[in-house]
């Protein structure tokens, strides 16, 4: 039995290996998004709050914290769009919106 996992674990790694650079799905892509905006801006991510699939990649929609205030319904956050390619490389970004926490959509 030990001889059988060690076999799926070799075969499935070596397998795998090609396919580790590549995002594999939506939530993937909403991963990779928030790691990468996150680095690059310096402010936490709040949610993701639109993944879709393009004919190069994938674009997300990234909610992020851009000043905290208190109380917390007064915080400013902003919606980050953010278009990777197949591998989860970062294409481009673009603030498109800047909110109140507490605010209703328009």
């Amino acid at each position: 039995m030990a001889d059988t996992r060690e076999r799926r674990t070799k075969s499935s790694s070596a397998a795998g290996s090609s396919k580790d650079r590549s995002v594999r799905g939506a939530e993937d892509a909403a991963r990779s998004a928030c790691r990468t905006l996150t680095g690059l801006i310096d402010h936490p991510s709040e949610g993701v709050s639109a993944v879709s699939r393009t004919d190069d990649g994938w674009v997300v929609n990234v909610d992020v914290l851009e000043v905290a205030r208190i109380p917390d319904t007064t915080s400013l956050l902003a919606t980050y769009e953010v278009e990777l390619d197949n591998e989860g490389g970062l294409v481009s970004y673009r603030r498109i919106s800047r909110y109140r926490r507490g605010s209703a959509d328009s």
